[in-house]
């Protein structure tokens, strides 16, 4: 199935390391200031969604979607409701992290949307990728510098981490003690993460 990439505004500088993640044949979705991305991420947009406040309508051939500037959901959100209804079910974000803090944070609920409808999502900022834990049990390489597990939903139980410097078995992480911060799989090995109510963000640090 072809993956989706959805491009948000929030700033790049580290265009060459998020371009290995993108492939050919990708269904690219530029959300409004996400147009001043694709040029340096050396792509072309297979649609457009925007109320055009942070970039000019480019009223190219491209598909179009144009949006009022009063809505409940962000572009991002727009952009991410549409690519699902038209069956897609492998996301990577870009440009979704960085710059104000409101948009970043809010943004984290797009991995969280589609956590809920079973469709696997990557988020990439300029020095990590992120993704929900939860249910499945996920693998961290030793590639990584460091990698992170922040409860963002108010509920995670039953948290287990193997083959980490920082194990845990059968664990809780609050919203208030965010203890699951800076951790690193030990040498040589391959550390998993398993959540078994609730869910968790993974954020792997890149080396």
């Amino acid at each position: 199935m072809q993956r989706c990439v959805i491009i948000g505004a929030a700033p790049v500088k580290n265009y060459k390391k998020i371009r290995s993640f993108l492939r050919e044949d990708d269904f690219v979705i530029a959300c409004d200031g996400g147009l001043h991305h694709i040029k340096k991420l050396k792509v072309a947009p297979s649609l457009i969604i925007g109320d055009f406040d942070s970039h000019k309508n480019p009223h190219s051939k491209t598909e179009t979607i144009v949006l009022p500037h009063e809505k409940d959901d962000t572009d991002s959100m727009f952009a991410l409701k549409t690519a699902l209804s038209r069956g897609f079910t492998d996301f990577l974000f870009i440009g979704m992290v960085g710059g104000r803090f409101d948009h970043s944070l809010g943004n984290l609920s797009l991995l969280l949307t589609c956590h809920k409808a079973n469709a696997r999502a990557l988020m990439l900022d300029d020095f990590s990728e992120m993704q929900i834990v939860g249910g499945t049990e996920i693998q961290i390489t030793d590639d990584c510098a460091y990698f992170s597990l922040l409860n963002i939903t108010g509920t995670a139980r039953g948290i287990t981490i193997k083959n980490a410097f920082y194990p845990l078995e059968d664990a809780e992480i609050t919203p208030d003690y965010q203890y699951g911060v800076s951790n690193e799989v030990l040498p040589g090995k391959t550390a998993s993460v398993s959540v078994r109510e609730g869910e968790l963000l993974l954020v792997r640090v890149w080396r």
